[in-house]
């Protein structure tokens, strides 16, 4: 894949592999040496299981060791931690759906292929890489096999 085969692209600098509790522990959403992030133009909505409102905000390709991700971000801004807010087991069903319903048409679209695709819900948008203590941030992982999302518990 091209950069100007992308909605709107950018090359991202070099990150350190993971924060302090290594790449093991923050497979999810970390050990990124090169990757190429696709910004979403215009808000691009899904519809999911729990009926909040998602919309994806960009897409990130890039190579983990051996493994290719394409890693899609979503912002869900009903997720958190309080009582009415919905929590990491309600939005696990809408990730799934996210997979399947979103990560695999955008990546037979771009012509994209992965070992594994990572959604990601965020109560708001935050930059790629950057902690961000104030916002929620829910990760699923998903080998891809015969075009299915098979959810890694890893």
């Amino acid at each position: 894949m091209t950069i100007n085969e992308t909605p709107i692209a950018r090359r991202h600098a070099q990150r350190a592999a993971a924060p302090g509790g290594g790449a093991q522990k923050w497979v999810r959403g970390c050990a990124l040496s090169f990757a190429l992030i696709a910004s979403v133009a215009g808000a691009q909505t899904a519809d999911v299981p729990s009926g909040q409102p998602v919309t994806l905000v960009d897409a990130i390709v890039d190579q983990v060791g051996e493994q290719s991700l394409v890693r899609l971000r979503f912002v869900a801004p009903h997720i958190g931690r309080d009582a009415d807010a919905v929590d990491a087991e309600v939005a696990a069903a809408d990730m799934q759906h996210l997979c399947d319903a979103v990560a695999l048409p955008y990546m037979a679209e771009y012509n994209l292929t992965a070992d594994v695709i990572v959604i990601s819900l965020m109560s708001a948008q935050t930059e790629f890489g950057t902690p961000n203590p104030d916002v929620t941030q829910f990760f699923e992982a998903y080998n891809v096999k015969n075009d299915l999302c098979i959810w890694d518990p890893f």
